[in-house]
């Protein structure tokens, strides 16, 4: 049986780079690209990293138009925000929202820092570009809350600088590589912090250390409460 399914991306370079989301090209044969000026390509699937959702394929073409990266840190909530992407095979569909939230935890996705917006993501926005007022990528449309399937006013971005970061592993080496810390951590709430005395709930609270991890090496014992984190080289 064959089976098609559709999604969205955006041109990073003018030689035929293009960032989706790796659900998108998760398990496909074959990955077909239409530009919106009707040409098609066959793609290849330069690699994929499930963790952040993000997958980087590559159609042989030059002088593409591609867009202009901007600063999620620079983002305000808020600030108006527009999607694009194809919604349920409509391509070019534009919808516009506002920031609701930055930072945006969600259960099974404890990398991302999600941008969160109701601008209106449906099924076929996902890998698509979330621009700023300025014209700039700020964010890839990933997923969202429902109830019915279809769109409530949840919706949630990848930052494009945390996606950026995965791009651009994916180019060099076809994967995404990590650094680990060795520990289990917990949420300083209200009541933790009242158990420990702690004055501010801020941080994290070391609840375990992984024996002979990189933690363990550093001295870090469980108890304590983390608040800031060097890393050197």
């Amino acid at each position: 049986f064959e089976t098609q399914s559709a999604g969205s991306g955006f041109i990073v370079s003018a030689d035929g780079y293009i960032v989706t989301n790796a659900h998108v090209v998760d398990s496909a044969d074959e990955v077909k690209v239409r530009l919106t000026d009707r040409r098609e390509f066959i793609a290849k699937v330069v690699g994929a990293d499930k963790r952040t959702d993000v997958a980087v394929i590559k159609i042989e073409a030059k002088d593409l138009p591609k867009v202009t990266v901007g600063d999620p840190e620079k983002l305000k909530v808020g600030e108006w925000v527009v999607a694009i992407g194809k919604p349920f095979g409509l391509e070019n569909t534009m919808t516009a929202g506002i920031v609701s939230a930055k930072g945006r935890d969600l259960p099974q996705e404890n990398l991302v820092p999600f941008i969160q917006t109701d601008a209106a993501i449906n099924p076929g926005n996902s890998g698509g570009p979330l621009f700023n007022l300025k014209g700039e990528v700020v964010g890839i449309n990933s997923l969202i809350y429902s109830r019915s399937g279809g769109f409530m006013g949840l919706a949630f971005a990848i930052p494009i600088d945390v996606a950026m970061n995965s791009v651009n592993q994916l180019k060099d080496k076809g994967k995404v590589t990590r650094g680990r810390i060795g520990v289990q951590i917990q949420e300083v709430t209200k009541e933790t912090a009242e158990a420990f005395g702690l004055k501010q709930t801020a941080g994290a609270l070391v609840n375990s250390v992984e024996k002979g991890g990189p933690a363990e090496k550093a001295g870090v014992e469980p108890g304590p409460r983390l608040v800031e984190l060097r890393l050197d080289d």
